[in-house]
């Protein structure tokens, strides 16, 4: 099968061709400072016709177009219902008609993190497994479920993708979401720079004289053993190992896999992680195994075909 697919994060949209589980092309774009969705279409619709035309394939080969989206979104009817501080206008664009008007081709839309999951299950870390949670790393915390090889998404579409948002500490950050301590609020790319910065000892850390503080730059920090940037990479491997443990007793996956842009430490993350969830997690049956997503940044793009595919039917 070949498909169109989009993926729209939060400072980047990548977009690709894909057939079955080969990324043919991909490309990707800038949008950290758009101020709407709508003014980021016609690019995407560009960056898409580029790709294709450089594939040598055309948009009438194509099953669909697949997007995955960073908000709760109803795939049955090819909606987004509710978006957090990005692609506000969202909910109000019709991105079907879009799909047929520039391509002539029908349109799935599912949160970014289930597409993602589509992808490592179809063709990366998960393959094989039927009952798996995904947490993705990045500028926030995305989370996905399947439970006997069938997308966790619920009676309003939000279930298991609001990962990122279960609390890890009741007396902790105000999250944009609205609730206290998320784990997302205490670990992910937006909250870093603060937590970094009221950290005892920061005005003495390295990481005083860097203009942009990301986990790149505080796991590069924790090497060279900064007082400040260990103790921060402590504090975040406690909070995703916590959300793991909870994401494991919700939803009873074989394997958590994590992804998203801060995997670029995957032995730090994983070792910390599985050893946490060993004496932490209850189960009847045994551990589940953590591990790295093997796709990296085409995991949600490589969703497609499976998302494409799904029967919508029984959901």
């Amino acid at each position: 099968m070949l498909a169109l697919s989009i993926d729209m994060g939060g400072t980047h949209i990548g977009c690709g061709v894909v057939r079955d589980n080969e990324l043919l092309g991909s490309s990707s774009l800038d949008s950290e400072r758009a101020e709407s969705l709508e003014s980021l279409l016609p690019c995407v619709t560009a960056a898409l016709k580029k790709i294709l035309r450089e594939s040598g394939v055309t948009a009438g080969e194509c099953h669909g177009v697949a997007v995955g989206f960073p908000g709760i979104v109803d795939v049955r009817k090819s909606r987004i219902l509710s978006t957090l501080k990005k692609y506000e206008d969202a909910i109000r664009l019709d991105l079907e008609q879009w799909a047929i008007e520039q391509f002539g081709l029908r349109l799935r839309i599912e949160n970014d993190a289930r597409m993602a999951l589509l992808g490592e299950q179809y063709a990366g870390a998960a393959q094989g497994a039927q009952d798996v949670v995904m947490i993705t790393l990045g500028t926030g915390i995305g989370g996905a479920a399947m439970m006997l090889g069938k997308l966790v998404r619920g009676a309003h579409s939000q279930a298991a993708c609001l990962g990122g948002h279960l609390p890890v500490n009741y007396r902790g950050r105000k999250c944009a979401c609205g609730n206290v301590g998320c784990a997302e609020a205490e670990a992910a790319g937006w909250s870093l720079p603060q937590i970094v910065r009221e950290t005892p000892g920061f005005h003495e850390s390295s990481l005083a004289g860097v203009a942009h503080i990301d986990f790149q730059t505080l796991f590069a920090a924790a090497r060279n053993e900064d007082a400040v940037a260990c103790a921060v990479q402590q504090h975040c491997l406690y909070v995703w190992a916590a959300n793991a443990v909870a994401l494991i007793h919700a939803y009873d996956p074989e394997v958590v896999v994590f992804g998203g842009g801060v995997m670029q430490s995957p032995d730090v993350i994983l070792t910390f992680v599985q050893k946490y969830v060993e004496e932490h997690a209850w189960t009847s049956w045994g551990t589940p195994r953590v591990r790295a997503a093997v796709l990296g940044g085409n995991a949600a793009l490589l969703g497609a075909v499976p998302l494409l595919s799904e029967d919508l039917r029984h959901t």
